[in-house]
């Protein structure tokens, strides 16, 4: 008996941390270097011109989901 196994192509659960930040009007780089220079929220904040709370959101999704969250498998 031959057994039949469906190949899964990877897809995406979340919006990419690429198009949130181009959405607000951040550059995904400068943020991304943010990050890694450990800077504060109120540091990015101000230098993005956005709210404390947007760049918390964007440093919590980092934190959960990566840059993107695919998921799946072939």
């Amino acid at each position: 008996m031959e057994e039949y196994i469906r190949s899964r192509v990877p897809w995406t659960t979340e919006t990419s941390l690429v198009t949130k930040t181009e959405e607000v009007g951040i550059d995904f780089d400068r943020f991304i270097d943010g990050l890694k220079n450990d800077k504060s929220d109120i540091e990015m904040a101000d230098e993005f011109g956005v709210t404390n709370k947007t760049i918390g959101y964007l440093k919590d999704h980092f934190m959960r989901h990566g840059i993107g969250s695919t998921m799946g498998q072939d």
